[in-house]
């Protein structure tokens, strides 16, 4: 299992159009992914999901893997947040 934190820094808050790029590139890899924030925890490859967790810029989240290729998908999506979710 790999487990690393990463901060959003996108002044707005993690509408679709991000949290999409963020499905998409979460659903590249096998492993079984999560975002957590703060005590809540749900499935990165889940729009509603995603979106229920109401991240805004400034939140600290941590992003959770478990498979083959846990390490990098986790460092993936850690890349996608900190390039504010651009392509």
């Amino acid at each position: 299992m790999c487990v690393k934190e990463v901060l959003v820094q996108n002044q707005v808050r993690l509408h679709a159009r991000p949290a999409t790029f963020f499905i998409q590139k979460a659903n590249e890899y096998k492993s079984s992914i999560w975002v957590e924030k703060e005590e809540r925890r749900v499935n990165a490859k889940s729009l509603l999901g995603v979106l229920s967790l109401g991240i805004v810029g400034g939140t600290t989240i941590r992003i959770i893997a478990d498979g083959t290729d846990e390490e990098e998908a986790v460092n993936s999506l850690i890349e996608l947040v900190q390039s504010g979710f651009t392509e």
